[in-house]
């Protein structure tokens, strides 16, 4: 059995393989040639071939007026209310993986499925069993290998007390909406988007949380980790009027990009300075550029009162503006 990787991950090492002088595309013939000259004079054609049809015309390019808020909302409500609490190692988690993969494929996305184990561990006094999860992979064309990329990626599970419709079904929300954008229009550089399995944490240490982003930091290989431009984890995007951009660390070159993105969508914004509780942390931790969207404080945080209800539809779409406004070509 092959070690999963990304379908990037894979295009990246065939390609690598196959480096050889002989790998690039055989030469068309030329309209001369060294053979004799005929002695007879060709037939006259029988009618005039149709000319060789153009390529279709290239997407148009993405806007932050392109991602429809209405594919979050749903999102949100299949999540939390159908599926309920997932933690990362569950039969529910895994209906969740399920779901998301068939929304991305739907929208002409290449999806795999990234397995990884997750330990044993507990979260306020709920025991939680050892037991694999998976990340969800989406990839739209094939990137060239070296060529720059940008990450998107949000959790899909959640604790076992609550059915995370903030905590994170906003931040999955968001993602298959733009995934949505993305399958008609045209970003600025090829885009990644993830659903990170088993996030939510197992224990106190910063080495109990983070499972799956930490796994999909781990299978990238060289090439990719020097192309990756930057990673950016929605957790915690349906609450609250203004959104907050958070960073492990101090504002930085991608915090001024994204607060640059949401200026131009006109989305309000807050600088959330050692911002270490997401996915983007994986990355950050191991020299790679990331930040976090999202982490308003609200009433139902990590229990049974993380509902629908409590997530706000416009904030759903200041988010998914400023994304699309991120990854959107700069003119």
């Amino acid at each position: 059995m092959r070690r999963p990787a990304t379908v990037l991950a894979l295009l990246l090492a065939v390609t690598a393989c196959s480096s050889g002088e002989g790998s690039g595309p055989s030469a068309t013939p030329s309209s001369t040639s060294s053979s004799p000259a005929p002695t007879t004079p060709p037939a006259e054609p029988t009618e005039t071939a149709e000319p060789t049809p153009e390529p279709p015309d290239e997407l148009p390019p993405l806007t932050a007026g392109d991602v429809r808020t209405a594919t979050a909302v749903r999102t949100v409500r299949h999540l939390a209310d159908e599926v309920g609490p997932r933690p990362g190692h569950t039969p529910a988690y895994r209906r969740a993986a399920g779901w998301v993969q068939q929304r991305f494929e739907a929208l002409g996305w290449d999806v795999e499925q990234q397995r990884f184990p997750t330990p044993a561990g507990s979260y306020e006094g709920v025991t939680l069993a050892a037991g694999p999860s998976t990340n969800v992979i989406a990839t739209l064309g094939e990137p060239a290998p070296g060529e720059p990329w940008l990450l998107v990626g949000a959790h899909l599970d959640t604790v076992p007390q609550g059915p995370g419709a903030e905590d994170n079904a906003s931040g999955i929300g968001v993602v298959l909406a733009l995934a949505e954008a993305l399958a008609g229009h045209r970003s600025r550089l090829p885009v990644v988007l993830v659903a990170f399995g088993s996030e939510e944490p197992r224990g106190p240490s910063d080495d109990e949380h983070h499972y799956g982003s930490r796994a999909y930091v781990a299978s990238l290989i060289p090439v990719q980790r020097r192309s990756l431009r930057a990673m950016v984890s929605l957790d915690r995007v349906g609450v609250g009027a203004t959104v907050p951009v958070g960073t492990p660390a101090e504002p930085n070159a991608l915090t001024d990009e994204l607060q640059a993105a949401a200026r131009r969508a006109g989305v309000p914004t807050a600088i959330d300075p050692f911002q270490r509780s997401s996915d983007h942390w994986s990355f950050v931790r191991d020299g790679l550029p990331g930040a976090r969207l999202g982490s308003t404080p609200y009433a139902g945080y990590h229990g049974p009162g993380d509902v629908p209800a409590v997530v706000e539809r416009d904030q759903l779409d200041r988010v998914a503006r400023l994304m699309a406004a991120w990854l959107a070509p700069r003119r």
